[in-house]
């Protein structure tokens, strides 16, 4: 027999068989659109996050005084953590890391908080004086409106998006001016709204020298809040993160033990988060595999029934010339139809599931909100490939059986 003829009596029975045939694809539809659903929903958390965390850039590392040896984290107090307050970072520590391989800039930054006046309407925001030498090329965030600071900028800021159209009654334009700390400056610029982790919504930017008069924090002249730097390539911030290390508590004269920084690479962090969200979309993809399983036993109970039912077929196939391979072939198409159509209108499914969830979420969390799907091409692929290898699986038990028959018991044979 050829193969098309051989397709097309599978594809005969399992038309004749609509209800039983249905009833086990359902078992396929629902594992494939589980699958689908829960990776491009892992996809969509891995995309978000790398969205987020992108306006701190894979390439800069930062530098906070204060260190914590049970989790590395830095905080406000001294390194055995009894409320002691701890060394502030210096114009010294910013010459060091200047010397360390690898690092191309280094910004030291002022940062606190202070109160802003625009009319007779008062707010806090958060404000980061920076080395207008180096910050253009530190900052990722693109403009709404205006320019960066520039060097020789004193009296200028460039502000956050939520802090220029949704904190005050009237949107702050560029070249207004406003009152930071009792001290006049004009807005030169305004950041396109970022969201997420480590955002510009809210800040604002200055000069260093400004932002020591303005913040409510006390800083000598000399003192920064923390030091960002740029290094040359982030496949090695593992390394120019451990020179610096090195390199401070030599300066600084401490040890492990009695440091009192704490260094942050941030493409570390990235790296780990992507990390633990390809592993909980693995864990939850495996767990939704497992109704897959159950759509498998359902296809090989059907193929054992159609063994059954057509054992005086077989016979008669197997009397007309047909091979014990034919016959297996026969029973592994129709089970690998059932893969097939389950998958097709599984993987249709998931994806409408998957793009509902993200305009669900959108809508619950507001505009720009970060919770979306991706369903990549090669997610498709899979999940088609997949539910295919499953179904001719589960028809191989059946369709042995079935190529096995002796052609003369297979005739004799009264259901």
């Amino acid at each position: 027999m050829k193969t098309y003829d051989i397709f097309k009596l599978s594809l005969s029975h399992v038309r004749k068989s609509k209800m039983r045939s249905w009833l086990t694809i359902v078992g396929i539809v629902i594992g494939v659109a589980a699958i689908v659903a829960i990776i491009s929903i892992g996809e969509g958390m891995q995309a978000s996050v790398q969205k987020s965390l992108g306006s701190l850039g894979a390439d800069l590392i930062t530098v906070t005084p204060g260190y914590s040896r049970a989790t590395g984290m830095g905080d406000r107090h001294g390194p055995e953590g009894g409320g002691v307050t701890t060394v502030n970072l210096t114009d010294k520590d910013v010459n060091m890391i200047k010397q360390v391989p690898g690092v191309i800039l280094v910004n030291g930054l002022v940062s606190g908080r202070s109160d802003i006046i625009l009319g007779n309407e008062k707010t806090s925001a958060s404000i980061s004086g920076v080395d207008t030498t180096v910050w253009r090329s530190l900052i990722t965030t693109d403009l709404e409106a205006g320019r960066y600071l520039q060097p020789g900028d004193s009296n200028a800021v460039v502000i956050g998006y939520s802090l220029a159209h949704e904190v005050f009654l009237q949107p702050i334009t560029q070249n207004r001016p406003i009152t930071i700390g009792g001290k006049t400056f004009k807005v030169v610029g305004i950041f396109a709204q970022s969201g997420g982790f480590g955002g510009t919504d809210h800040a604002v930017f200055m000069p260093a020298e400004s932002a020591r008069d303005v913040i409510t924090e006390t800083l000598e002249n000399n003192q920064f809040s923390s030091i960002t730097v740029k290094i040359a390539d982030q496949n090695l911030a593992d390394k120019v993160k451990a020179d610096m290390e090195q390199k401070l508590m030599m300066s600084r004269h401490v040890n492990s033990r009695t440091r009192d920084f704490t260094v942050t690479a941030f493409a570390s962090i990235q790296q780990q988060i992507s990390s633990v969200t390809s592993a909980i979309t693995m864990f939850l993809g495996a767990i939704a595999a497992v109704s897959l399983l159950v759509g498998a036993v359902g296809i090989a109970n059907t193929m054992f029934m159609s063994v059954m039912e057509r054992t005086r077929q077989i016979g008669l196939l197997k009397a007309l010339g047909a091979t014990d391979s034919e016959v297996m072939k026969l029973f592994l198409i129709e089970s690998g139809l059932f893969g097939v159509v389950g998958g097709v209108i599984g993987i249709t499914i998931g994806i409408l599931i998957s793009y509902l969830i993200s305009a669900i979420g959108l809508q619950m969390i507001g505009p720009g909100g970060a919770m979306t799907t991706v369903v990549p091409p090669s997610l498709i692929i899979f999940a088609l490939a997949f539910s295919i290898i499953v179904g001719v699986l589960s028809g191989v038990a059946p369709a042995r059986n079935a190529a096995k028959m002796n052609p003369v018991d297979a005739l004799r044979f009264e259901q």
